[in-house]
This record gives C-alpha cells, structure tokens and sequence, in this order.
C-alpha cells in the first residue's frame, strides 16, 4: 500500500563501471598539427551528429501533463494479521505495523493512482485499494473526493476507481509494445506523500517476471526501469516523453524496503484493457491459450536439438483448450503471436493478457524445424470462447463472499480434483476469519465442495463452529474455523 516495495529473496548483484559520457576533446591552437580525437564510430556519423545526440532531453512536457493527472490516494481498512498475510503478501512490510497475531487494528495507507478519463475513472494498483473501507482521492489542484471500487484485477495487480468528477486532466494510454529498451521515461507519484513527485530514468527490460503475484493465472511481465520509486508510488504513472501512459508503477527491487536502482511497472496494454473490460463488463474477460510453456535456453535448445534459441516450448496441452483446437501440439515452439516475437513465458501472457475470449491470433509455431502458422481463437476460463458476465459469479450472502470455479489450469497446477474460488470478500464470516480473496475452498466440515448449492448444503441448518478447508493460488493449504 504505501507504495509496495518487494523484498526479493533474489540479491541484486552490481558489477560498477565507469562511463565516460559525450565529451569530444578537439585542440584548437594555432598552428598546432594535433587532430580531434573522434569516437571510432562509422564515418557517416558526424561528431556533430553525436554531440547532438547526448544532448539532454527536455521533460517538462511529459511532466506537467503527468502531474495533472496522478492523483493521491489515501485509503483505510481493518487488517488482520495471520499466517497467509506474513506469507503471501509482499507488501506488508510497509503498513510499519506488528500487531499480535490474529489482532484487527485500523490501517491507513497511500498510494498513486491515474486519471484515464475526464468523467473521474482512475486506474490503480490492486494491492493500493484492496479491503479497503474508504479511499479518499486528492486530485493535483488540491480538491478532494471519496472514491468508489468499480473492480478489481488481482491476477494483475490493477484496479479501476471512480470519483463525481467532470473536466478532469487525463493520461491517454500509449502503445507499451512499442516502449524500446534504452528509452526515456517518467516515473510520476506520491513517495512518502510527496505528492506530485517527478522522476526520470530509462527502460531497463521488458517482460520481467520477478514472482510477487503469486503464479498461477497471474499475469506478470512488467516493464523494468531505474526511474526511482518509493513507498507511495503504487499506481502511479510511467509515461514517455510525449506524456503518453506506457505503465503503472506497481513494485521496487529492494532489500531495504525503499529505491534500489531497479523498478517495474505493468505495461500500458494490459492496464488499457482491463480498465475496459472494467468499465464495460465490471470483471475481467481474461483469455486463455490452454497450454503450458517452458523458456527456451540453450541448456533446453541441446536436449531437443533446436538450431536456436528462440520462442517458447510448450510442454503440455490442455484437452479442448484452445491450442488443442487449434492443432498446437506438446513439444511445439511458440515464436510469435500476431507477429509479435515470443522469447519468454512472461511476454507469451503478456500479450494473451490483452486480448479477450473469442479473439483469434495467428501463432508461429516451428515443429520438427518446419514452421507453421495456426489461428488461435482464445477461450475463457470454462472453455468457452464467448464473454462471460456478471451472473457467472455467485453470492453468498451468510458468508460475505463471491464464488466462481476455478479454470481448468488452476485445478491442474494445483492438483486439486474439486473445489471453489473466492473471488470477491465483503463484511462476513470469511473475511472476519482472516480468509482472502483467492482462497479455493475445498471441503466444509469434511463435505466436499464443487459447486453454490454444496456449500449450501454443508451450511444448512448449521450453526456454531464450522472449519473451511482449502488452498490458496500459491499452493498453500489453509484452515479456517469460525462460528454461524
């Protein structure tokens, strides 16, 4: 919340190198036969051309339309503490909080978010509003609103909010398919409630997977840069040098909770459409290829005798999946979709994460040394290729949560042969008990759960202690008792 820095278990090592930046020394005494000493570059370079290309580039553009449209987000939520929060939630260190165990207490946390529309929709990062109970937005000319959840995305850590607003200043989206390595960018939020803070730096890489969402259906493939963010930052936003938004900043690569070199945002491409998606459906319409990939490395390119290394190998196949249907094989090589290059898993989920089920892409794939073209139409999470809508979740009122079964991968990955998932919590039993959202429930009081009318049936008539078995995304099994 206050600007989630992930403590990575991953030390980043740094090897220091000395960079002598433009500088062309040129001796200009009179008579002297000394020559300019110009970089060994082509000769159709001019040391003209190369002074101008180290020459500064001007930001206030970018930045001023950027601070307009970054608001600060103030929210307050009850937290309790228990053995899946210290575990599984990478920015708790930043409440500055250890109550005891199993204790409530109030929780007032800041963040960033981005104006995307002049009518008051604002984009977020999920882990900024998530439980909370009010968000206050303070906008850039000091006015102040409570803002509403219009949803949630937690697989890719976004979320949309809305305040009463009209005429407001608003980022529009930017292509991050086009964001270069090497390029410029500003990184704009609230670190430590400094609000309207500017920062600068360049893409480090792209499709950075660094594993804080959890696995699973999570999507992560974020953009990479050394702009500096801090606590505060969490939603905030990073565009280019015409001011366009390329991303949400969401995380820090740190070992000390604050700025370490390294940051990452979530591309502008998947924040664009799971703001419409939000907007227009009020849920996710997630797509899925049905497939389970490996990278490609060169240990990986001897074992199955690839000529390169390049693409995405598929290791398995999902029955009725949409790449079984579209004649995707195990041991086939994804090189790109809609001609767009595939080298890794992250980027592979990146672009799937865009599209919508019913979308149809075209796949390279190379099989046997032979490529092949395949049309890819994309399924949603019951194996079907239309748009699902709000009536596919289910309430349970009793228990303050929403239900819906988890997808064909989650239950394989999570070797589970029955069970179901919660995906929205409100004030109830389960959230009272310390239950989050993701937690598959797999039994209640030792009767199998597969579908509404299960649960029901475990809970009819019930009252007292009741115990909830089950797992979360991450494969952790849980128990929860709490009382009717």
């Amino acid at each position: 919340m206050k600007a989630k820095a992930i403590l990575l278990n991953v030390v980043f090592g740094f090897v220091g190198s000395l960079i002598a930046m433009g500088g062309l020394y040129v001796a200009l005494r009179s008579g002297s036969e000394m020559k300019p000493q110009l970089p060994q570059i082509n000769d159709r370079v001019s040391a003209q051309s190369v002074m101008q290309s180290a020459a500064p580039t001007d930001f206030t553009e970018a930045a001023s339309l950027a601070v307009s449209s970054v608001v600060h987000i103030k929210t307050t939520f009850k937290q309790q503490s228990s053995g899946y929060d210290n575990f599984f939630n990478p920015f708790y260190d930043f409440f500055n909080m250890q109550p005891q165990f199993g204790q409530q207490y109030p929780v007032v946390g800041t963040g960033s978010g981005v104006v995307v529309s002049s009518d008051g929709y604002i984009v977020t990062n999920n882990h900024v509003v998530q439980n909370a109970q009010e968000i206050v937005i303070t906008l850039d000319d000091k006015r102040e609103f409570v803002g509403s959840i219009v949803g949630t995305d937690p697989s890719t850590d976004l979320a949309l909010v809305k305040i009463e607003a009209s005429d407001l200043p608003y980022l529009v989206f930017g292509n991050s398919d086009e964001v270069k390595v090497g390029e410029w960018v500003l990184a704009v939020g609230n670190p430590f409630n400094l609000t309207g803070t500017v920062t600068a730096g360049i893409i480090s890489a792209k499709a950075r997977n660094i594993n804080i969402l959890g696995g699973g259906s999570t999507v992560e493939s974020f953009l990479q840069t050394d702009a500096a963010v801090n606590p505060g930052n969490s939603g905030g936003a990073l565009v280019n040098t015409r001011g366009q938004l390329i991303g949400i900043n969401a995380a820090i690569a740190s070992n000390t909770g604050s700025y370490s070199g390294y940051s990452f945002a979530i591309p502008s491409n998947i924040a664009r459409k799971v703001v419409n998606d939000l907007m227009q459906f009020g849920r996710v319409q997630r797509a899925y290829l049905g497939a389970d990939v490996a990278e490609v490395d060169a240990e990986t390119a001897r074992k199955y005798g690839f000529s390169d290394v390049k693409g995405v190998l598929v290791t398995s196949v999902n029955q009725s999946g949409a790449a079984f249907d579209a004649g995707i094989d195990a041991g086939d090589v994804i090189l790109s979709i809609d001609e767009l290059e595939v080298n890794s898993s992250s980027r592979m989920l990146e672009i799937i994460a865009e599209h919508r089920p019913g979308d149809k892409v075209k796949i390279q794939i190379k099989r046997n040394g032979k490529l092949m073209l395949k049309t890819v139409e994309f399924q949603n999470r019951k194996g079907e290729t239309h748009l699902l809508s709000g009536d596919d979740k289910q309430m349970v009122s009793l228990l303050g949560a929403t239900f819906e079964e988890p997808t064909t991968d989650e239950m394989a990955r999570l070797r589970l042969k029955n069970g179901l998932k919660i995906v929205e919590l409100s004030d109830g039993a389960l959230k009272s008990a310390g239950i989050k959202e993701g937690f598959i429930v797999t039994t209640i009081d030792g009767n199998t759960i597969n579908s509404l009318s299960d649960i029901e049936a475990a809970l009819n008539g019930k009252s007292g202690g009741v115990l909830m078995e089950g797992v979360y995304p991450n494969g952790m099994k849980a128990y929860y008792g709490f009382g009717l």
